[in-house]
């Protein structure tokens, strides 16, 4: 199995935001832009693997500045880190705003996916192969968060074997 560049998989894709995508007072609902997020995500995760793969966490998303009934979101998306069967990819949004060309950062998300082989089971993908300073630096990003992920899970499990120790 043959490592890839991140640029192999990475990828960029735009929504023109519509009413149907919105709340009464024009904003589009977090929610919109979440489906986005994780289908994009989804798409590097699938094309890295060349198979299957499902969400297995979302971390912090956040949301920086409201998306409006007719901006042009953009969503763009790469992988950030690699290991036996798990992946993370970064996804960035911003919005753009047709008229003017004013473009904002809405939001930023880093989402863990797992390859499945053909009976559902974790499967092993190929390794990453970083061509800048840019691409090290968020997989040094995606293992320490990987890290602190892993201590978060150890101490929700104490906690939920031992309860008084929470």
């Amino acid at each position: 199995m043959s490592s890839k560049p991140v640029k192999e998989t990475a990828l960029s894709m735009s929504h023109l935001m519509t009413p149907q995508d919105a709340n009464i007072a024009g904003n589009v609902h977090g929610g919109v832009i979440m489906k986005l997020i994780d289908d994009a995500a989804g798409t590097v995760a699938a094309r890295h693997a060349m198979s299957n793969v499902v969400t297995a966490s979302i971390d912090r998303l956040s949301f920086f500045s409201p998306v409006f009934i007719g901006n042009l979101l953009t969503l763009r998306a790469s992988i950030n880190h690699v290991g036996k069967s798990s992946m993370e990819i970064g996804v960035r949004v911003e919005a753009e705003d047709i008229f003017t060309g004013a473009i904002r950062h809405t939001a930023s998300a880093y989402l863990t996916f797992v390859a499945l082989d053909g009976n559902f089971k974790p499967m092993e993908i190929p390794g990453l192969i970083f061509e800048n300073e840019n691409e090290k630096r968020r997989n040094r990003e995606a293992i320490a968060r990987r890290q602190i992920r892993i201590i978060e899970r150890k101490k929700e499990e104490a906690c939920q074997r031992k309860t008084d120790s929470c």
